[in-house]
């Protein structure tokens, strides 16, 4: 694929700028286990079901929560339906304290993170106008701010928009944003379901940043114009290394 027509760049944001293609449900699993969370990994996935579930139903985030307020409030609601379900029974300060200390340790490993992405974004931005677009709680402007991410003409976020990922219409408006063709738009993302099929769907470029995803299963890439692995490879594909 060549990409010297691309003119604009579309980022997701969640596993894609912020775990490097790790779905967040590995890297919270890796902060309950790290703090020591007697719970076993199935019981642990429910819990991040319900979470997800809960924060997409209900308005608990503010527009102004950073990243590590996200985070405790996202835990909370885990470990509640955890206790709830009965598979552990810690104290109410004991499971405050869990909760705290997961949130603490999956903010520092989004920091590291998003450190890299900063990194090849500022390289990368003077060669292209860049937009997001993100299923978000409506706060994504205070998680920019957060992690020192000023490289976004506009962002879209499905609480803002009211149109969610999978829908292709989120990245249409994306595409309108950049104020150009979708086939000079270059879309980026980790899931492959959730950004290049719909991004493909509306007719731009895309590249598959493949990592570690919910499950197991490996979909058929064939839509994804590159698969990447790390966003340094972007660079190569783009010809700014």
């Amino acid at each position: 694929m060549q990409f010297e027509r691309i003119k604009s760049l579309i980022f997701d944001y969640g596993g894609t700028l912020d775990t490097a293609a790790r779905h967040w449900a590995h890297v919270l699993w890796e902060g309950y286990e790290k703090i020591g969370v007697p719970v076993a990994e199935a019981d642990f996935r429910s819990a991040y079901v319900v979470g997800e579930r809960t924060l997409a139903k209900q308005p608990l985030i503010e527009a102004d929560d950073n990243f590590r307020i996200l985070l405790g409030k996202k835990v909370a609601i885990e470990m509640r339906a955890l206790t709830e379900a009965g598979v552990w029974t810690p104290t109410e300060a004991e499971r405050t304290e869990a909760a705290e200390a997961v949130a603490d340790y999956c903010y520092a490993y989004a920091r590291r993170t998003v450190a890299h992405s900063r990194e090849v974004l500022a390289r990368l931005r003077p060669h292209y106008d860049m937009v997001l677009v993100s299923n978000f709680y409506g706060n994504i402007n205070a998680i920019l701010k957060d992690f020192d991410l000023p490289f976004f003409s506009h962002v879209v976020e499905s609480a803002v928009v009211g149109v969610r990922k999978p829908d292709p219409a989120i990245y249409r408006l994306g595409v309108e944003a950049t104020g150009r063709p979708a086939s000079e738009v270059l879309v980026v993302g980790d899931s492959y379901d959730k950004d290049i099929v719909p991004a493909h769907a509306v007719g731009c470029a895309t590249a598959w940043l493949k990592g570690e995803g919910w499950t197991a299963n490996e979909p058929d890439d064939t839509l994804a114009d590159c698969v990447i692995t790390n966003l340094d490879d972007l660079l190569r594909f783009l010809r700014h290394d």
